[in-house]
């Protein structure tokens, strides 16, 4: 029997992490981005160093990456911060694309919730996510996300069509 356990992440996991980022990212826009688009995000934020500096700068605006792990592997992280002093909001989600549908993701974001609430504080949970993105945004409103806003993702330019979704749930 397959034992899954969600802890926080260790700056060896960096190895591990970034692949895992880089595969979801494909499996996730690939519909929605040119090659250039994404292969830019993967290099500028999923890279192993950044990842390993994530890993180890914990604080209340960034509170590391947290992951999945099953039989051993890293299966899927996320990582999440303090926008005030209530509100939460999660800023990278990622399941391996192969494990999807099995309770992992559902069991990452209760972990990084109880941290959020209980650890910060917060009583609302925000999360952005990419207008057409399938994927995503089914599992944010089963677990009680409702939309308020749409606006240019961080980043991008209205030529790169990248446009965010802003998901709000109480906590």
């Amino acid at each position: 029997m397959s034992k899954l356990s969600v802890r926080m992440a260790r700056k060896e996991d960096a190895e591990c992490i970034a692949p895992l980022l880089s595969k979801s990212q494909w499996f996730t826009y690939r519909n929605l981005y040119s090659e250039q688009y994404i292969e830019a995000l993967i290099m500028k934020y999923y890279n192993v160093e950044r990842v390993k500096q994530e890993v180890t700068s914990i604080d209340r605006s960034w509170h590391g990456y947290m992951v999945a792990e099953l039989d051993g592997k890293i299966v899927g992280t996320i990582g999440a911060g303090m926008l005030n002093e209530t509100d939460g909001e999660i800023y990278v989600f990622y399941v391996d694309p192969d494990r999807r549908g099995k309770g992992i993701g559902s069991r990452l974001i209760d972990f990084c919730t109880k941290i959020q609430k209980h650890r910060f504080h917060a009583s609302k949970q925000w999360v952005s996510v990419a207008k057409g993105n399938v994927y995503g945004i089914p599992f944010y409103e089963a677990k009680g996300f409702t939309l308020v806003r749409e606006e240019i993702a961080y980043g991008s330019t209205i030529e790169d069509q990248d446009i965010s979704l802003f998901y709000s749930r109480l906590l």
